[in-house]
């Protein structure tokens, strides 16, 4: 059988997709019945001429016979196959350790338990049901458990987002990780949808599949459990230190993957005090703003009412020189407070599967930089993100009340908006207001004098990047440091394949422990 790729079919909306097969035959003018079998790569909506809104289609197909046509690529089989690299020679002492159990150490322990390497899972946060009953009484309550809220336990901080999947990299395990989340019950659509979403609500049961998958293949995943020291011996790691419910106690191992998240800067602290190399890395800073969807779907879609809730990507060159982008668009979702300390506040946007809130709602980002920072060691971002995370806790009045204010005043600059003004650093605000006009220039109504904004939203990527070489270890050997936090990825996709690099990097030096 031949294999075919074909981009560009489209369908009406409401069409079955049942008629891509006989729509792809017309167009490269086959016999009817020449397609033996297809699959749907990739759906998008071409909403460019509003009324007539269309379905654009990549189709992957089989044939009997060969295609000449310029309008089709032919498919090698054994290319879309996932790497999987030969094991080591290497015998490893002990078991592998992985720190964080987000999708960079989920995937990486998928990866070292279908190997056979039984890997040792550290989460500081709870299992997901403690974790949610915990974010639940933070949000009707205000009581913060500074170990198991938005940003730790099970599933990292994207477990309580929009469970997107979209990706800027260009990753051949990029499809590998759609297929896992896909088979642990995120729904096929996943796997061809242009902006592929699993929803909080569905992301926390696949986030426990998984988990369940290790273990079954004889890894072990340690909750309330943290990383708090590690040892070396002739520059190579020997042993990792973990406290847990039990205390403290030692791991024996020859590999760790450091899969922190973005806001451990407790551990930042720790390994930059054990001489491991880290450097500074920009990131951004800014507010969330909303408005209702129903705003959002006319501006996009005109008077069409059957397709999903509809997005966004904006992004402006402010005068000032700084860069200011849409980030983590939640359709149908809700402005979330994602705190992880007492008396410091950040928001996040988060969406169940079905979107159904009535509210959009996006982080509105302006880029920090290095020379922004107030002093030049290398957790001096941490101190920044602190700095204006604090602000926010004390403009919002206390109680994790986040800085609220109307697009009206935000552009007004009047004193009704001075507590988010002054929750971002002035450069930032200043930004932020001069691109909203612009925005509104390609979002009808984007600049509706009733939507709503508050501050400040610091968490969209790590302030640090802890420094590693070709093979993915850090300057103390057996250490690979991967994912959001380590400065490598950015969302669940990206840190997800990070993950699965990092345990492969490890397969081709070791063999498993033998039992």
């Amino acid at each position: 059988m031949m294999h075919y790729r074909i981009n560009q079919i489209k369908l009406n909306i409401g069409d079955s997709l049942e008629l891509l097969p006989s729509r792809i035959e017309k167009k490269l003018r086959l016999r009817p019945g020449t397609i033996r079998s297809w699959e749907v790569r990739r759906e998008s909506i071409d909403a460019r001429d509003k009324s007539a809104i269309r379905l654009v289609y990549t189709v992957d197909f089989y044939t009997e016979s060969k295609i000449s046509s310029k309008l089709v690529s032919e498919v090698d089989d054994e290319l879309e196959k996932p790497f999987e690299p030969e094991t080591g020679s290497h015998r490893m002492t002990g078991r592998p350790v992985i720190a964080g159990f987000g999708p960079c150490g989920i995937f990486a322990g998928l990866e070292l338990a279908r190997r056979g390497y039984r890997p040792i899972i550290l989460e500081r946060g709870r299992c997901m049901d403690e974790r949610v009953r915990d974010v639940e009484l933070f949000r009707e309550e205000g009581r913060l458990d500074e170990e198991s809220n938005m940003l730790f336990g099970e599933g990292g901080a994207g477990t309580f987002s929009d469970g997107k999947l979209t990706s800027g990299i260009k990753d051949g395990n990029i499809r590998k990780v759609l297929r896992t989340f896909c088979d642990a019950g995120a729904g096929d659509d996943i796997m061809y949808l242009h902006r592929p979403h699993i929803g909080t609500d569905v992301l926390r049961e696949v986030i426990v599949n998984l988990r369940e998958e290790i273990i079954r293949l004889g890894g072990e995943v340690r909750f309330s459990t943290k990383l708090v020291g590690i040892e070396e011996e002739d520059g190579r790691l020997c042993r990792v230190r973990a406290e847990g419910p039990e205390g403290e106690y030692d791991i024996e191992t020859e590999a760790l993957i450091l899969a922190i998240g973005h806001s451990a800067r407790d551990t930042f602290k720790l390994i930059n005090s054990l001489g491991m190399e880290m450097e500074r890395k920009p990131f951004s800073i800014g507010v969330r703003m909303e408005h209702p969807q129903s705003l959002i779907d006319r501006a996009q879609y005109g008077d069409e009412d059957r397709l999903p809730p509809a997005d966004y990507k904006v992004n402006y060159h402010a005068s000032n020189g700084r860069g200011v982008y849409s980030f983590c668009m939640c359709p149908g979702g809700e402005v979330v407070v994602c705190s992880n300390r007492d008396g410091e506040l950040c928001v996040n946007g988060m969406s169940n599967r079905r979107r159904d809130s009535g509210m959009a709602n996006s982080g509105i980002l302006c880029d920090v930089r290095i020379d922004d920072f107030e002093g030049d060691d290398v957790l001096a971002g941490v101190r920044f993100q602190e700095k204006y995370e604090k602000l926010a806790f004390i403009n919002g009045g206390g109680g994790f009340r986040p800085p609220t204010t109307t697009m009206k005043h935000f552009l007004d600059g009047d004193s009704e908006a001075l507590p988010v003004i002054n929750s971002l650093p002035d450069f930032a605000a200043d930004a932020i207001r001069e691109a909203v006009p612009f925005f509104a220039r390609r979002i009808k109504g984007y600049d509706s004098p009733d939507a709503v904004i508050k501050a400040t939203e610091t968490r969209s990527s790590s302030p640090v990047r802890i420094v590693r070489d070709a093979e993915l270890q850090s300057n103390i050997r057996g250490i690979y440091p991967a994912g959001e936090g380590a400065g490598y990825a950015g969302g669940i996709t990206s840190a997800a394949c990070d993950g699965i690099k990092a345990a492969q990097a490890i397969i081709k030096e070791y063999a498993p422990e033998v039992r």
